[in-house]
């Protein structure tokens, strides 16, 4: 009997385990905007995650642009999925980064949207 108990204790710590990884696996972290400035070519092409305020917005038709401010930086979003959240807005964005070009210390980049909520 106590043999029986051990094999279902393992099972349970097993798939506690399993659930657990399923769930670190599903949260995207959210990177720092000047984390992304700062190191643009690490990050060119790969999809990131970023948080912040919306600083200004301007869309029609389900398209359009707008900025995210975090504590580090302000980046340009551009939504080809959906309108722009409204301006003020706490939001996450998930998208591909995209550097445009590197001057001196200066880069300009945008973030073509996926998907975005509101926090």
């Amino acid at each position: 009997m106590t043999n029986a108990i051990a094999r279902v204790r393992k099972s349970v710590l097993r798939v506690s385990l399993a659930g657990g990884l399923v769930l670190l696996a599903g949260c995207a972290s959210v990177t720092p905007i000047g984390e992304l400035l700062d190191n643009s070519s690490k990050y060119n092409g790969k999809t990131v995650s970023i948080a912040g305020e919306v600083k200004g917005s301007a869309g029609v038709l389900g398209r359009g642009g707008y900025q995210v401010s975090d504590k580090t930086g302000t980046l340009t979003v551009v939504s080809e999925v959906s309108e722009p959240p409204r301006t003020g807005a706490e939001v996450e964005v998930k998208g591909v980064f995209e550097s445009l070009f590197t001057l001196g210390s200066k880069t300009l980049a945008v973030l073509r949207e996926q998907s975005h909520k509101y926090r």
